[in-house]
């Protein structure tokens, strides 16, 4: 990890590569792509090595292609709707982009439905794209309507934090009660259980162990879980 300024030209080379918030990728005139950094912070790359991002204080959401978000439906917009996902500008659902559906048999959102998504398409000068099945194999893939369950805001350090694999929150929650969850790079969460109480002990866990809120590692958590109903 090393901290990096805007204006920055990173090395960046994979056959998969994708770039995060605070990042683009550059292309000079004699055709030459660079990847330049966007905003300072800390660079930030995932264990396969194909994934690079900035890590900054920032607590507004950057919409990144390829990050999947959890979205509020807000409006109908035409055959579509607009979609709060934490960014600058709201976001735009299509009502063809799930998995399987025709002009017959769109979802049926309503406003406040909550969806799991993934952004599309994200450019400073244009709205942001989402869609709700997996790019490569255009199956679901766990995107679509989130019925029921909870939704927790976090930070976006938080959210990246719960997306990695060996962070320890989840699988500890996950030994104690089943629970599903979907994972917003956007700083929001969704999680459901069985039980309320067992919901609540989560969003509770979330938020006590998020870098702006308590914070707490690992034993501080095990000993805050011991501390709740469940």
């Amino acid at each position: 990890m090393s901290v990096v300024l805007p204006g920055e030209v990173i090395h960046t080379q994979h056959k998969t590569l994708k770039l995060g918030p605070g990042l683009q990728q550059s292309v000079d005139l004699q055709g030459r792509t660079s990847t330049v950094v966007t905003r300072a912070g800390t660079l930030q790359q995932n264990a396969k090595g194909n994934e690079f991002w900035v890590e900054g204080n920032s607590r507004r959401y950057v919409p990144a292609a390829q990050e999947p978000v959890v979205g509020i439906v807000i409006a109908r917009q035409g055959e579509g709707w607009r979609v709060d996902i934490g960014s600058a500008h709201q976001a735009s659902l299509d009502g063809l982009a799930f998995e399987g559906v025709s002009r017959r048999n769109r979802p049926n959102l309503k406003v406040n439905s909550l969806v799991y998504a993934r952004v599309s398409l994200a450019h400073k000068d244009m709205e942001p794209e989402l869609e709700c099945f997996d790019a490569q194999t255009r199956k679901a893939g766990g995107f679509g309507e989130l019925n029921g369950g909870f939704l927790v805001r976090c930070s976006l350090k938080m959210s990246r934090n719960l997306m990695d694999p060996k962070y320890f929150l989840l699988p500890l929650l996950g030994s104690r009660f089943p629970l599903d969850s979907a994972l917003g790079t956007n700083g929001r969460v969704w999680i459901s259980a069985k039980e309320v109480k067992h919901t609540i002990a989560a969003a509770r866990c979330i938020e006590a162990a998020d870098p702006d809120g308590g914070g707490m590692d690992q034993n501080a958590i095990k000993t805050f879980i011991g501390t709740l109903d469940i």
